[in-house]
């Protein structure tokens, strides 16, 4: 049966398993070999080439979610996106960056382009006519985030898509916090899709991984770059994570349920300021996200009403982990200003709107009614805190 034709769980399932021919068994072999045979044979394997019998099927798997024509896999998610700008940006070349987005990234490519001579422009904000403005006659790259992270802005895909082909530049997305189940932004016009890994196709908080996939012309470009950094990954790992994406379907729509849930009920309670999530009501850019994604998402932001420290409030939290990273059956909160966004500066920081305040939630697939009232307690005893110290 054609992969085009399989529904997500299926894909998720059963799209780039190995069969096990020698014993029948229900699940992939693993081949933790770094030494392949190299005479008569039609692919020279090798870990750092990206092709062992692991790697090359995961990667199928991943290719089917993303409707891409293939896929890879790496060491981390920086792993993969640096990688992905190596390969199509050289010294003289010039990129647009959207402004919100993981900090990480924007601090690779603040420290590190320098380094190569490749110019940058972060835009003023996730606005078309930004990014547009932002383009010079050297620009080869135009890299965004939607849902952003931390703040949740939802960029409009088509459209820079369409600005880049009309260009000829070629347009890349992190779709980490949609994940393949909810965004698909090769079918509405992108280039290359890259992933953290680690996040929603780990999904267990236990596996370092990154993911690119795109166009046979374009990975052909950037495994000629990754061969060389060689950011590849064990194949124990490799196998870890087929394991993990069999359930990446189940997961991410018991997430994303919790996630509307526990938006509405944040932004009715008096002592939270605001709340970042696309499938709000409130959230100015809900129609866009609507049109592009299958569903919100996973991911919130919220700020607490002034008073009610941020810290104290996630030290009083009793079944929430205060804990860095995201996308794990677990939920999770922390302060980007802390984690995420730490390599920036306070300037750099509040030029996107990230205070101090501001809390990421990672929902997992706990009960909501558990969840809430893990919130509402541990609001409770912060403020009483709060107030017997004043």
């Amino acid at each position: 049966m054609s992969k085009q034709k399989l529904g997500m769980q299926t894909i998720c399932t059963h799209v780039g398993e190995i069969k096990d021919e020698q014993f029948k068994g229900a699940i992939s072999p693993i081949y933790l070999s770094t030494s392949y045979e190299f005479d008569s044979v039609d692919i020279k394997r090798y870990p750092r080439y990206f092709n062992t019998p692991n790697q090359e099927h995961l990667s199928k798997k991943i290719a089917a979610l993303e409707q891409a024509e293939t896929a890879m896999i790496f060491g981390s998610g920086m792993a993969a996106i640096s990688t992905m700008f190596l390969a199509f940006l050289k010294h003289g070349d010039h990129i647009v960056v959207q402004n919100t987005l993981y900090g990480g990234t924007s601090n690779f490519i603040r420290e590190e382009f320098p380094k190569y001579g490749i110019e940058f422009t972060f835009t003023n904000s996730y606005n078309v006519s930004d990014f547009e403005a932002a383009l010079q006659p050297n620009t080869k790259v135009i890299h965004i985030e939607t849902p952003s992270n931390p703040l949740l802005t939802i960029t409009d895909i088509r459209a820079i898509a369409s600005l880049a082909k009309s260009k000829g530049i070629i347009s890349t997305i992190d779709n980490t916090f949609a994940s393949p189940i909810n965004q698909n932004p090769i079918t509405l016009g992108i280039d290359i899709v890259m992933h953290s890994a680690t996040k929603y196709l780990g999904g267990h908080s236990d596996i370092l991984a990154g993911a690119i996939a795109c166009s046979q012309e374009h990975m052909d470009c950037i495994w000629n770059v990754a061969k060389n950094l060689g950011g590849s990954l064990s194949d124990f790992t490799v196998w870890m994570l087929e394991r993990s994406m069999k359930t990446l379907g189940l997961r991410v729509k018991a997430q994303t349920k919790n996630a509307k849930k526990l938006a509405k009920f944040l932004e009715a309670n008096p002592n939270v300021a605001h709340v970042y999530y696309p499938g709000l009501k409130s959230h100015p850019q809900r129609k866009l996200a609507k049109s592009q994604m299958k569903d919100f998402g996973a991911m919130l932001s919220f700020e607490l009403v002034e008073g009610i420290d941020a810290m104290a409030f996630q030290k009083q939290l009793h079944l929430i982990k205060s804990s860095m990273s995201l996308a794990g059956v677990e939920s999770t909160m922390l302060l980007p200003s802390e984690t995420s966004h730490a390599l920036l500066t306070q300037e750099q920081r509040d030029a996107v709107g990230i205070s101090n305040r501001l809390i990421r939630f990672s929902v997992g697939i706990e009960n909501f009614k558990d969840l809430k009232n893990d919130i509402e307690q541990a609001i409770t005893k912060t403020k009483i805190a709060s107030f017997a110290q004043a």
